[in-house]
């Protein structure tokens, strides 16, 4: 959530740059400075009527002691009808901030300056580029028959049991499912992150303070009896265990790491694009998050990006970062990077990670600060998939696949404990 005080001060520069992210912005802007303008006059009314009740407070005391008790009497009369008369201004106060935070939740935060000009993923700016495109032949399979001939997994089940999107994993493929996980989590460990579990189940403040509420409400699943929402991620849980904390500047950065299953109802279509494992409802990922100094949150940004692609650099995996343009940026990131890699079979690129600096935005939602120099401060936050499993597999299933077998990259291999599928 953008603070108020930057909308009042740059209130042109804030409409500039959120027409990057092709939001026209002004109308909705004017509402909230509007809003703001009335809760800044409320309030000095209120202040007035109880610096006025104070000092007849003050006076009501002295004239008892003086013993003009029937002034005194008609003091305390006027100073009800004050106290009366703030109760009503407090709460129309209430009103009128409760009306500036609905409003404001509906602005996105504002995008970095170096996020590129655009609309869609076409307009995304390809930023460096690694690995080795593998050059399979006629015969080559997409992974989903590919999951079928080596029994790795049933999509049939899945959708006996849930649903469409839901895959069963089995044999070698369940087994490198544990070992794509095992491998994310030690590897982040090494970096320095502290793993943590963390609940799949979060309440609305949560889902709020990350800001999937209310942007993405209709792609959660919910518990509806119980009011609670099963997470698409797991930095809305990590980034929660911070909320509504103030933290010291020696804390900073904190940097966790978890695994859980993600949910996304992911609006429903068909054909190869959305075939086998390219997109699902029900996906396991490793997720990395970073709570920072403001100071450090770029710099931060780019090691985090740095590390998802040695991730995919040790996988063997072909791969391209992309700065993602203003119309394709997530409504709480202000810089994005999009790691994305090469199935080889389907003969098209596929997002695995991405890696995002929220600024203060989602701070702003979760009143986490830290103290600096005895003044509490937003802190900045970050997250990146490091990595989501489902495109992984795909592209290490096609990429790999030999006469002999489908080839287990050497990374790998001391968690899968073989070397081959076959």
């Amino acid at each position: 959530m953008l603070p108020i005080q930057i909308i009042r001060d740059q209130t042109d520069e804030v409409v500039k740059k959120l027409k990057k992210k092709n939001v026209d912005a002004r109308a909705t802007i004017d509402r909230i400075l509007a809003l703001d303008q009335e809760r800044r006059t409320t309030q000095a009314e209120n202040d007035d009527l109880l610096a006025e009740a104070n000092q007849l407070a003050r006076s009501i005391g002295d004239l008892y002691k003086q013993g003009k008790a029937q002034e005194a009497e008609q003091m305390k009369t006027r100073s009800s009808e004050l106290k009366e008369q703030s109760k009503t201004l407090s709460e129309k106060l209430d009103t009128i901030e409760q009306s500036i935070r609905d409003v404001l939740v509906e602005l996105p935060n504002l995008p970095h300056d170096s996020v590129p000009e655009g609309k869609t993923p076409e307009d995304n700016v390809v930023v460096r580029e690694g690995g080795k495109t593998p050059e399979l032949g006629d015969n080559a399979m997409p992974h989903w028959e590919l999951a079928e001939k080596y029994r790795l997994i049933d999509f049939g089940l899945g959708n006996k049991v849930t649903g469409a999107g839901f895959p069963v994993y089995q044999g070698k493929g369940a087994r490198l499912q544990r070992a794509l996980i095992n491998f994310f989590l030690d590897r982040a460990l090494a970096e320095g992150y502290e793993e943590f579990q963390p609940p799949i189940l979060v309440n609305k403040d949560s889902a709020f303070a990350t800001g999937q509420l209310p942007d993405k409400e209709g792609q959660m699943y919910t518990a509806e009896k119980d009011e609670l929402y099963v997470i698409p991620t797991a930095e809305v849980p990590l980034t929660n265990l911070w909320r509504d904390m103030v933290v010291e500047t020696s804390q900073l950065p904190i940097r966790m790491v978890g695994y859980t299953p993600c949910f996304r109802r992911e609006a429903g279509s068909y054909g190869k694009d959305v075939r086998g494992l390219n997109r699902l409802h029900q996906f396991d990922k490793v997720e990395i998050v970073q709570i920072s100094h403001p100071d450090q949150s770029y710099e931060i940004l780019e090691k985090m990006a740095s590390y998802v692609e040695g991730l995919l650099q040790a996988l063997e995996l072909p791969y391209r970062v992309l700065k993602l343009c203003g119309g394709d940026m997530g409504f709480t990131a202000a810089l994005t990077y999009d790691m994305e890699v090469y199935s080889a079979a389907q003969k098209r690129w596929l997002e695995v990670s991405s890696v995002s600096n929220f600024e203060s935005y989602q701070a702003n939602r979760l009143k986490l600060r830290f103290k600096e120099d005895k003044v509490n401060k937003l802190a900045h936050t970050l997250n990146g998939s490091a990595l989501a499993l489902p495109r992984i597999v795909a592209a290490l299933l096609e990429n790999n696949q030999t006469e002999k077998g489908i080839r287990i990259p050497k990374a790998l291999e001391p968690y899968t404990r073989f070397e081959y599928v076959d």
